[in-house]
């Protein structure tokens, strides 16, 4: 399974947001990466470049590769509706990110290591594919034996509740009630972009 396993705070920084998550080497240094950092001067950036730039945004949140990525936008393109919000739609219900949502794992990488690992099932059994689309109306929730484990007691102490997902503390046991409306949707995304560079 490829994934992205470099520096995260540096991504982070190209970007001007954080991504990743909460991060506290980003807060300290938000300019720019590199040797120059705050002192460099960039050339106007290109219309092709700020879509690439939005495109590689989503593709490092969500924790996809290009192959993979592209793969989800064709799927969408196919879907009705906006091709745009139809990618967003299918990114939001990757099985690793509903992990994330429902506050098993403090981030999509955690949630994604979490359910590579076996520690998550999806309707009673157990899945092991990040990927894996989850539907509305499906069971998600941490495998027995797996509890107790400190990262999942921790990050649910703490997680944030999102009106798309049902989820019970105790029992850490969710439900995907719905499909987000794209307003829902936290992150700083300009799917259009997105569409318009595959456009082309």
């Amino acid at each position: 399974m490829a994934r992205y396993i470099g520096p995260t705070t540096k991504i982070a920084r190209k970007f001007g947001e954080p991504i990743f998550g909460t991060d506290k080497y980003f807060e300290k240094r938000n300019f720019p990466p590199g040797q120059h950092g705050l002192a460099r001067k960039r050339k106007k950036t290109s219309e092709y470049g700020i879509q690439l730039k939005e495109k590689q945004k989503v593709k490092y949140t969500y924790g996809l590769l290009e192959r993979q990525f592209r793969n989800t936008y064709e799927k969408a393109s196919r879907m009705k509706g906006q091709k745009g919000e139809n990618l967003l739609f299918l990114l939001e219900s990757r099985l690793d990110n509903i992990v994330y949502r429902m506050g098993i794992a403090p981030t999509r990488a955690a949630a994604r290591q979490l359910v590579s690992h076996c520690h998550i099932t999806k309707n009673g059994a157990v899945c092991s594919i990040p990927s894996s689309q989850v539907k509305p109306g499906d069971i998600v929730a941490v495998r027995e034996r797996s509890k107790s484990l400190e990262v999942i007691q921790n990050s649910v102490a703490s997680a944030p509740k999102y009106s798309w997902i049902e989820f019970d503390t105790k029992a850490l046991t969710g439900k995907y009630l719905n499909v987000p409306v794209r307003e829902e949707i936290p992150e700083n995304i300009n799917e259009q972009l997105i569409v318009e560079l595959y456009s082309k």
